[in-house]
Parts: structure tokens; C-alpha cells; sequence
């Protein structure tokens, strides 16, 4: 079974959802077969490489509401965040473009480590107050979870993987996702936003369910030609 997670680094909610659906998988029967891609999506594709707004000031001015407002949604997903074990700092988060972030995620892949990669931009972004935005955070990041630095400085230096990035989010488009996180599982289902574990993990049992059906007597009538047990039917 395949599941592809369409979110981006510096979306609050996708931490959280990639939290719960961790969760979720956990206590899937059948996770150890189960496929997740992360794919490419971008909240604000006009955003500048890196840019002296907080991430607060930024909320204020696109939703049209106080700073104070907009201060108090963040703490208020923040408080969410930690019930998943999440370290937020969103007071210190830097408004950062995230489409090179993306580039890298894919290269991660090329690797077997997209998943590790994902968490420790994410964690860099929300926790520690990383500048994703900028090649040489993002390239001390991504060695840390295991892609070779060169490797990456050179990804960034050229337009490799842009080209993938661009395609995921034209898929998203495609399927009518408008934000973010999104779980596509196997093309057939999709789950918008960060939902409880336990909701994650009955569609993951429904969607599963659905692709391995069991062998049902088909109708008409009673059953004759059959041995069970001791017993035939005649």
C-alpha cells in the first residue's frame, strides 16, 4: 500500500500530522507494507529566500489580523504540537521559501532517507529556528540526517529536482488539494489535514481492507458440495 503525504517544511500542522500518522502507522497490522513518499507542496511560493518577518508578522498581514491575534494562533498550535511531542518555537521562526528545501527532499530520496530528511528540516524549521530558506543551513541539515554535503551543495547549485518539485505540486493541483497536510493512499483515498491518529489509522484498515478482499460464498441458496469439518453438505 502506498501512501503519499503532500506537505510543506514549514507548515505547522503537517509536523503534527506527520506525528499523528506515525502514530497512526504504528498500530497498523500491516505497516511493515506499507510504501510513504513525501511529496513536494508549497504554502507561499512567493516567499523570499530568507526575510526579516516573523512568522507571526506574516500571519497578521495575509489573514488580515492583529499581531497579537496572530501570535495567539501560534501559541495555540504550538500547545497542539507539544501533545504530540513537538518542541515548537514559532516566535522564533524564520519566513523562509521552501522550494529548494523540497529539491533536497527529493535527492533524499534518491538515498532511502526522505523520511529523516523530512523530520530533520522540520524539526530545524519549528525547533531550532533554522533559516530553511538558506544553502548553508540547509546543507549542514540534510548531512546531518545522512546526505553527503557535497552532494547536496551541488543539488542546490544547479536546477536538479526542480523539475520534480514542480510536478508534485501540479499532481496536488490535479487532485483538488488546496492545503496541506493531504494523505493520498493508493490513488483511492485521501485524508485532509492533521487528523487524529485514530481516524489515520481506520482509513489505512478500510483502504487496506479494499485492496485485499476475502473470498465470499456467492449467493444461491444453501450450500451442497462441501465437506467441513466431519460433515458434507449433499
Amino acid at each position: 500500500m502506498k501512501v503519499e503525504i503532500w506537505s510543506d517544511v514549514v507548515c505547522p500542522w503537517c509536523y503534527i500530522g506527520k506525528r499523528r500518522f506515525e502514530s497512526a502507522l504504528a498500530e497498523f497490522e500491516h505497516r511493515d507494507d506499507v510504501e510513504v513518499v513525501w511529496r513536494s507542496f508549497q504554502l507561499d511560493p512567493s516567499a523570499p529566500q530568507s526575510a526579516n518577518t516573523t512568522v507571526s508578522e506574516h500571519l497578521a498581514g495575509k489573514l488580515g489580523i492583529s499581531l497579537k491575534q496572530a501570535e495567539a494562533m501560534n501559541a495555540h498550535v504550538s500547545e497542539l504540537a507539544a501533545q504530540e511531542g513537538l518542541d515548537y518555537h514559532l516566535e522564533n521562526a524564520k519566513y523562509s521559501n521552501t522550494f529548494d528545501a523540497h529539491r533536497l527532499i527529493h535527492l533524499a530520496a534518491k538515498h532511502g532517507l526522505q523520511d529523516v530528511v523530512k523530520e530533520r528540516l522540520m524539526k530545524g524549521y519549528f525547533t531550532e529556528s533554522a533559516a530553511v530558506g538558506d544553502y548553508e543551513t540547509l546543507i549542514k541539515l540534510v548531512s546531518e540526517a545522512g546526505v553527503d554535503a557535497d552532494e547536496a551543495r551541488a543539488v542546490l547549485a544547479s536546477d536538479t529536482y526542480a523539475n520534480e518539485v514542480r510536478a508534485d505540486i501540479q499532481r496536488a493541483r490535479s487532485f483538488g488539494i488546496s492545503g496541506v497536510p493531504f494523505f493520498a493512499i493508493d490513488e483511492r483515498y485521501g485524508i485532509s489535514g492533521a487528523q487524529p491518529a485514530e481516524g489515520i489509522r481506520e482509513v489505512l484498515e478500510q483502504a487496506w481492507a479494499d485492496a485485499h478482499p476475502l473470498i465470499k460464498i456467492s449467493a444461491g441458496g444453501k450450500e451442497s458440495g462441501v465437506c467441513e469439518d466431519d460433515s458434507c453438505a449433499v
